[in-house]
Order: C-alpha cells, then sequence, then structure tokens
C-alpha cells in the first residue's frame, strides 16, 4: 500500500479496503467500503490510471455521507479500476466483466458508473453479477448519464442557493469546469431557468464568451467527441484558466482538487455549486467561506445521481427519480444554507454535522470493525 489505510479511519469507517487483482485480463483495482450502517453500499466505479487508496477512500466517505444526507437506506462505497478508460470497447467490456467477478463476494456493495464508465459499463457487471445500478433503459434501469439526473440536482441546488448569495439566477453568468455527463446537463437545465453560459472547460481547455454559449451546440460539439476549444464560437484559453472567468455561478464537475489554497484565490464566483466528488479542499472551503463565498458541498449538491440510482434499486420509474431528486436536494441545500448561517460555520461542516448525525443514529454502538 502507498499509504497506511489507518491514516484515514475513525468512527464511521472505513469497514473494508480490498485490493483485487488479475492476470486474465490483467487488472489492478481497489474497493473502498466506507459504512453499511444504513445498508448495503452504493458507490461509482471509476477508471483512472492514477487513482490511489487514499482518493478511493475519500471518495467512499464522500458516498456515506452522500447518502446519509439524501436519506437514502444505503451505505458508501467507491472502487477505482487502475486502467484509462479510453481503451477499446472490447478491452473495456473484458475489464468491466473481470471487476464485476472479482467483487462478486462483495454483497454489500453496489457499484454504479463514474468517471470513466457508464451505463454500457454496468450493463457488463450486472451481466455477471446480476448487481449494479445506472443500468441502461432496456435492461430496466434508469439511465441518470443519458437523463442527466446529477446535473438536475445540481441545478436544484443552485436553485435555493441563490437565495443565500445574492444573485438572482436569471441573468447570471456560469461557468462550469468539467463538460462531461454532468456538467453539459447542469449547464443545460440552470439555462433553461435563466443562466448564461460564458464558459466550460475541459481536459483540453477553456471555451469563453462573455456574451454567451449556446449550451445544445455545445453540447452537440462534445458529443461529436471535439473538445470544448473546437466550437465555432467564442475565446479559447488554458485548462485551468476557467478558474478566474468573471462569471456569478462556477460549478467544478470534474476532477477532485481543483480549488485549492493555491487557486482559489482566482475565483471571481459569487456561489459555488460542487458538481464533482471532493472538487474543493477544506482549506479551500474555509477561504470562500472567509471572503462570504456561497459553497454548496459535493455530497448535498450532486447527490442526484445517487437518488436516481436508489429508486432504479427499488424498481422506481424515471419520474418517481427526478421527483425525488427535486425534493431531497432542495430541502438538504436549505437546511445547510440556514444551519451554516445561524451557527456560523462553513457549509462543509454544516452538512458534515447533518450526513454524520444520521449515519451515527444508524450505527450500532461501537465503532466499525477494522
Amino acid at each position: 500500500m502507498s499509504i497506511d489505510p489507518f491514516a484515514f479511519t475513525d468512527e464511521f469507517g472505513p469497514e473494508k479496503i480490498i485490493h483485487l487483482a488479475a492476470e486474465m485480463p490483467k487488472i489492478r483495482a481497489i474497493v473502498v467500503i466506507d459504512n453499511t450502517a444504513r445498508g448495503p453500499a452504493i458507490g461509482g466505479t471509476r477508471m483512472a490510471v492514477n487513482a490511489t487508496l487514499e482518493e478511493c477512500a475519500r471518495l467512499a466517505r464522500g458516498m456515506t455521507l452522500k447518502n446519509a444526507a439524501a436519506d437514502l437506506p444505503h451505505g458508501g462505497a467507491k472502487s477505482v479500476i487502475l486502467s484509462d478508460h479510453r481503451v477499446p470497447d472490447v478491452d473495456k467490456e473484458q475489464l468491466l466483466r473481470a471487476f464485476a467477478r472479482l467483487i462478486g463476494a462483495l454483497p454489500d456493495y453496489i457499484p454504479g458508473p463514474d468517471m470513466g464508465t457508464d451505463e454500457q459499463s454496468m450493463s457488463w457487471v450486472h451481466d455477471e453479477i446480476g448487481r449494479a445500478v445506472g443500468l441502461p433503459a432496456e435492461q430496466g434501469g434508469i439511465p441518470l448519464d443519458e437523463i442527466g439526473a446529477t446535473g438536475f440536482g445540481v441545478a436544484a441546488a443552485a436553485q435555493v442557493a441563490q437565495e443565500f448569495g445574492d444573485i438572482s439566477l436569471d441573468g447570471a453568468r456560469l461557468a462550469v469546469q468539467g463538460f462531461g455527463a454532468v456538467g453539459q446537463h447542469a449547464a443545460r437545465f440552470l439555462v433553461d431557468k435563466g443562466c448564461v453560459l460564458v464558459a466550460a472547460g475541459d481536459s483540453r481547455g477553456t471555451l469563453h464568451d462573455p456574451s454567451g454559449i449556446a449550451v445544445d451546440e455545445l453540447i452537440e460539439t462534445k458529443v461529436s467527441g471535439r473538445a470544448v476549444c473546437e466550437h465555432s464560437k467564442g475565446e479559447t484559453l488554458g485548462r485551468d484558466d476557467i478558474i478566474g472567468v468573471d462569471c456569478d455561478i462556477w460549478i467544478p464537475a470534474a476532477r477532485p482538487d481543483v480549488l485549492t489554497g493555491d487557486t482559489v484565490g482566482r475565483l471571481k464566483a459569487k456561489l459555488v455549486v460542487q458538481g464533482a466528488n471532493i472538487p474543493v479542499t477544506r482549506e479551500a472551503e474555509r477561504m470562500l467561506y472567509g471572503r462570504g463565498v456561497v459553497s454548496v458541498p459535493d455530497f448535498i449538491a450532486n447527490a442526484g445521481g445517487v437518488i436516481c440510482a436508489s429508486v432504479e434499486h427499488q424498481r422506481g420509474s424515471r419520474e418517481a427519480a427526478f421527483a425525488a431528486i427535486e425534493e431531497k436536494i432542495t430541502r438538504n441545500t436549505r437546511t445547510v444554507l440556514e444551519n451554516s448561517r445561524s451557527q456560523g460555520i462553513p457549509p462543509h461542516k454544516a452538512a458534515g454535522n447533518l450526513a454524520k448525525q444520521r449515519v451515527r443514529e444508524a450505527m450500532p454502538c461501537g465503532t466499525p470493525e477494522k
């Protein structure tokens, strides 16, 4: 192990850390089941060459808090397959099926799509072990990326947060860092609410146009396999320049730790709504709070995907999923921001207090077995 697994162990977990390996096909993976006090753990399967145990554990804890904050009957987990997600489809299918067989003996873990995986990936997993969420519609699933479940929830969080950030969505300038499944749908739903998309970024650069970017046309650009900077209109900037774009609302929807103590000073937005998992370090969260910038924590704002997954797991409908996402995220965002204001604490701390209390109430006496 690259780090001591007990370095991040506390009263909540992790309950299990499993390193997986096979040679045919060659695969290396990590699964962290953080806490199952509220029920079997739901958490995405990420494909990333440079993922670490520490990152996986942080993401798993985020899922514990996210599921508890959303009051779902599930604990939290995460898995990472140490591979480039851009491998040919035939190789990707072999990797996902091998991964599924390796986690077959972990019935308390329900995998779902994440960065580098999608509904087709979960279909392969489900074929092998009969256990996955985020399945294609033809398999009875609610394809959360296709319908934009997480992005819908981000927009619902922003709808509430505007009251606390002294802005109005109508005419608000929007910047989205990470124009993938989450970022595209968040932008689409927020533009429908009156926002103006002025910047979007992906791994290859940033597109900026203060007069506004046609979100549907930019989505078409991405769907065709091109980078945002290959769109026909707008100024091309560097990948990380999106942090300093003049805007009202800034949505991180890609990598972890994009806002740090070193980068957060460049941010000009009044409101940050976290579409990605762990995109803001604790230091940066404190700095945002000190500056009066409202930051809706990741496991509050981006819970739409796992809420959708939970509804799917209970054989609910697409309409039920959207209703649950709106109700839960609207309520939780308001509760967290009201508690932050009344208690004089940063939103991430108010959110953590809410979620941890719900986990504690579900846990038996004592701490998880290490």
